[in-house]
């Protein structure tokens, strides 16, 4: 007998109410979809648990894949038995037997979760102590502060033996909440906007824009390897590379220099919108902090939004810089995004880019170009890279010629 199973636990979800089963089944779904290489495990939804069957599969390398998935608040390994007390016994030694024990102390901690269980949790932790402390000498009790607790969860259909909890990262399963266009340049910002969006249970479609030849390739293959990353928590994620050379150019030469940043922003905005459409999503996330940069002021934000009546999703909205760099480290992103190749937002950035500007003067300095037939044109353009999790962010480049 060994540990068989993984124990899936949920958090924000065990407080939706008739919706419940949808958001379970969307993470049992994300689940299967992450752990699709191990074709021999089954995967077993309740109301407030997922169970994993191992089936001999390796639940180290599982392990890893399961602490990036949200919707996940905790999992344990399990080794599962019946529901009767000389059963348990067995599966609690023989749990217990299979961990580094010499010279630790120990509790039993039960829950009866099924009320008709002939024993109550005082009666059981008792039981199972003292089965393990007359077959295993040297051990002693710690009700406290034990080197080892296992746990005893005795359910209607089985009882569930585990003895630690690996800490998932919550939030809602991704794909639940809708889809929305992720503007990623290679700053450390967008990608983080990206994995908090994605957290809320939002798939993502990522839209970068490309000037070459002021931008290399060297800065869109970060881009793609920052794509590629963030599947680590996705499971895919679709890349949009927006040819973008000739609206900056028109830019430069038909709007004053402190406007060209708020145009820029706002072009963007518009291709990313309309890229939206194409692909039925419901928002648009930014990387956006507010009075960051000068695009950033809560006036900049306006003029640029007044472009569209879609949503826009800003979870870094109230984060300083340090709080984004310390999630960019947590979730891989943050060497990724520090490498010298600069994107066409940072090499055309004025000198004294406005801060304040007004709606109606760079409305004006817009109207005298056919900005909309430069913005099919790029949209039509638009190069597509899919990542499924395990494409490699060269072959990804690779495809693009």
């Amino acid at each position: 007998m060994e540990y068989d199973h993984i124990i899936i636990r949920f958090g924000e979800i065990t407080t939706k109410g008739r919706n419940r089963h949808r958001f379970i089944n969307k993470l049992a779904k994300n689940i299967q979809a992450k752990l699709a290489e191990y074709e021999k495990i089954g995967i077993e939804k309740t109301r407030d648990r997922i169970y994993i069957k191992l089936n001999g599969e390796p639940h180290e390398e599982m392990f890893e894949k399961l602490r990036n998935i949200f919707g996940i608040q905790s999992f344990s390994l399990a080794l599962k038995t019946e529901s009767e007390i000389y059963q348990i016994k067995i599966g609690v030694l023989t749990a217990f037997k299979q961990l580094d024990y010499e010279g630790k102390t120990f509790k039993i901690s039960a829950k009866r979760s099924d009320k008709t269980f002939a024993l109550d949790t005082n009666e059981l932790n008792y039981q199972l102590g003292s089965h393990i402390l007359k077959n295993i000498d040297g051990l002693r009790v710690d009700v406290h502060n034990p080197d080892i607790n296992i746990r005893v969860e005795v359910r209607s259909e089985a009882t569930y033996i585990t003895f630690k909890d690996e800490v998932g990262v919550g939030g809602l399963p991704v794909g639940i909440s809708g889809k929305a266009m992720l503007m990623l340049s290679g700053g450390l910002d967008s990608p983080v906007a990206g994995y908090l969006t994605m957290k809320r249970g939002l798939e993502i479609e990522a839209v970068h824009f490309h000037s070459p030849p002021y931008t290399s390739e060297r800065a869109r293959e970060k881009v793609v390897d920052l794509a590629r990353q963030l599947t680590d928590f996705s499971g895919s994620i679709k890349l949009h590379i927006v040819p973008f050379t000739e609206i900056q150019q028109v830019i430069q030469k038909q709007v004053p220099e402190n406007y060209t940043l708020i145009s820029t922003r706002r072009m963007m905005l518009k291709i990313t919108d309309a890229i939206r459409k194409k692909e039925n999503g419901l928002a648009i996330a930014t990387g956006e902090s507010l009075g960051q940069v000068a695009s950033q002021t809560l006036e900049s934000m306006y003029v640029i939004n007044n472009v569209t009546s879609t949503p826009i999703i800003r979870p870094l909205i109230s984060m300083d810089k340090t709080e984004i760099i310390e999630i960019a480290r947590r979730i891989n992103t943050h060497d990724i995004s520090i490498r010298p190749y600069e994107d066409c937002c940072t090499i055309f950035t004025p000198a004294a880019p406005k801060t304040r500007p007004k709606l109606e003067k760079v409305t004006y300095y817009e109207s005298f170009v056919d900005f909309d037939s430069l913005i099919e044109e790029a949209v039509k353009h638009t190069e597509v890279l899919v990542f499924d999790g395990s494409t490699t962010s060269q072959e990804a480049v690779e495809d693009l010629f």
